[in-house]
C-alpha cells in the first residue's frame, strides 16, 4: 500500500523521492529483504533497548501510546516506531521521546538508501531499517515497535528477542494479505511470538485462542491471555486490573470508549509480564490520564475546518476503517440523534469494505456526507452514498472535508455533532487542514 509520504523539508523530500524510485511500489511480505538491508547497515536490530512488540488489527497504536505514557511517567525515555503517519512522516519515528527532526530523518534515510541498491526493499522496510538505526544509536530505557501489517512476515518481526509481545483486538482487514478468516489472521499476528518471550493477548473466541496458543507453543512463547493470565473490567470511573502479582485500580483513560480501557489494560499487562524495565503502579495510573492518540475519537479544536460549522458544534475525528474499528465508535455515538442534529462525514480507501462500516456508523446520525480520500485510491463519494441511502439516511457527496462541513452547516444552520471517519489518511488530511498536526 502506498503511503504517499510528502515533506515540506527539501532534504527529506529528496530522500522520499529516492525511496519511491527504488522500492517496488507494493507490499511484498517476507523477511528476506529486511534481513539483507539490515545486514548492510550493521544489524541495528540486535542493539536496541528492550523491545515491546505490538500486533493487532485494531488498538495496537493506542496500546503503544499507553505503553509510552506509562514508561515516560516512570521517568524513563522510550523510542517508538509506529505507522502510518497522519500529517508528517516524522510521526513514525520518536527518538527518546521526541519526533525525529527533519535533518536527522533526511540523513538516516540517505544512509539506508545508499545501501539498498538491488534489494528491492519496500517503503516500509526502508523506514523500519532507518528507525532501528536511530534507536540503536540513542540511549533509552525501552523501544516500542508497532507491527505494520500482519505479524509473521512483517518487517518488524526481524526483532530477535523482545522483552514482551502483545496482540490487541483482532478483526478482518488487509484481506489481500491476511485472508478473510479470523483464525488465519490470528495465526499471522501470533507469528511475532518468540522463544521464552511473554505473549500477552486480549480474550478471543476459543478457535482464535487455540490458534494463537498453537503458534506460540511452537515458538516456545508463554501466553498470558485476558481472562486467563490476567483480567480487567471497568466501571464509570475506573479500570480494575488483576494478575498473579496483585490488583490495580486505574482511572478510566482520557481516550474515549470502553475499548480504550481494554487497550490500557493490555499495555499494563505487557508491562507487568516483562522483566526488562521497572514501571511502578503510580506510572501506570498516570498513563491513563496522560495518553493522547490522534484521530482516535479525537475532539477537534478550534481551527480553519471546525470554524465552518455553526457556533456550539462539536466535531470528532476517528480513523475507523473496518467494521471492528467502527463498532466501538458507533457505541460512543449512541443517542446522538436524540440530542440534536448530527452528521457523519466519511471517506474510505478502495481496498476497504465500505458497506459494513457505513452501516454501523450512518444509523447514528441524521445526515451522511461522503467524500474522497485525497491522493489515494478510494471509493467514489457517489458509491459510498449508495450504502447510506439504503438505510434511509439523507446522504450527499462532497468534494472534500471542508465542502462537507459547509454542506452540513447549510443543512442544519444550528449546532451539530459531527464525526469524520473512514481512513487514517483522511484523518491526516483533516488534521492538516485544521492546523492540528501531531507533536
Amino acid at each position: 500500500m502506498s503511503d504517499h509520504a510528502r515533506s515540506l523539508d527539501p532534504a527529506v523530500q529528496a530522500q522520499l523521492d529516492r525511496l519511491w524510485s527504488l522500492s517496488p511500489g507494493a507490499d511484498i511480505l517476507g523477511l528476506e529483504r529486511i534481513t539483507q538491508l539490515l545486514g548492510r547497515v550493521g544489524d541495528p536490530h540486535h542493539h536496541l533497548p528492550p523491545v515491546f512488540h505490538v500486533a493487532g488489527t485494531n488498538g495496537k497504536g493506542s496500546t503503544c501510546a499507553f505503553l509510552r505514557a506509562a514508561i515516560e511517567a516512570s521517568g524513563q525515555r522510550v523510542h517508538v516506531y509506529s505507522s502510518p503517519h497522519l500529517v508528517r512522516f516524522n510521526e513514525r519515528i520518536r527518538i527518546a521521546g521526541d519526533l525525529i527532526t527533519d535533518p536527522a530523518l533526511a540523513a538516516v534515510l540517505a544512509e539506508v538508501l545508499d545501501q539498498a541498491d538491488g534489494i528491492g526493499a519496500s517503503f516500509f522496510e526502508v523506514t523500519t531499517a532507518a528507525a532501528f538505526l536511530c534507536f540503536a544509536r540513542t540511549p533509552a530505557a525501552a523501544t516500542i515497535i508497532e507491527v505494520g501489517l500482519g505479524g509473521r512476515l512483517d518487517a518488524t518481526n526481524i526483532l530477535p528477542s523482545p522483552a514482551v509481545c502483545g496482540i490487541a483486538a483482532l478483526g478482518i482487514d488487509h484481506e489481500a494479505f491476511l485472508g478473510n478468516r479470523l483464525v488465519d489472521i490470528a495465526r499471522e499476528k501470533a507469528g511475532i511470538a518468540k522463544r521464552d518471550t511473554p505473549l500477552v493477548t486480549m480474550d478471543y473466541p476459543r478457535p482464535i485462542r487455540d490458534a494463537i496458543a498453537k503458534v506460540a507453543g511452537d515458538a516456545g512463547a508463554p501466553v498470558f491471555a485476558r481472562h486467563d493470565g490476567w483480567t480487567s473490567d471497568n466501571d464509570a470511573r475506573s479500570v480494575h486490573y488483576q494478575d498473579r502479582n496483585g490488583s490495580l485500580r486505574l482511572p478510566r483513560p482520557m481516550l474515549a470508549g470502553a475499548h480504550q480501557s481494554r487497550n490500557l489494560a493490555l499495555a499494563v499487562a505487557m508491562l507487568r509480564h516483562q522483566q526488562a524495565i521497572a514501571v511502578n503502579d503510580d506510572a501506570l495510573r498516570l498513563a491513563a490520564d496522560r495518553t493522547r492518540w490522534p484521530a482516535r475519537m479525537q475532539q477537534l479544536s478550534d481551527g480553519p475546518l471546525t470554524r465552518i460549522l455553526p457556533d456550539g458544534s462539536v466535531c470528532w475525528l476517528d480513523g475507523a476503517h473496518n467494521p471492528s474499528a467502527a463498532t466501538p465508535v458507533a457505541r460512543l455515538m449512541t443517542g446522538w440523534r436524540s440530542r440534536g442534529p448530527s452528521a457523519l462525514v466519511i471517506g474510505m480507501l478502495a481496498n476497504k469494505d465500505a458497506g459494513p462500516v457505513i452501516r454501523k456508523l450512518a444509523g447514528m446520525v441524521d445526515l451522511v456526507v461522503t467524500i474522497p480520500v485525497p491522493d489515494h485510491a478510494c471509493h467514489p463519494p457517489e458509491a459510498l452514498a449508495v450504502h447510506a441511502d439504503a438505510l434511509g439516511i439523507p446522504t450527499r457527496p462532497a468534494a472534500d472535508a471542508a465542502d462537507a462541513l459547509r454542506q452540513i452547516t447549510r443543512h442544519f444552520a444550528a449546532p451539530v455533532k459531527v464525526l469524520i471517519a473512514g481512513s487514517l489518511y483522511l484523518a491526516g488530511d483533516v488534521l492538516r487542514a485544521n492546523d492540528e498536526a501531531p507533536q
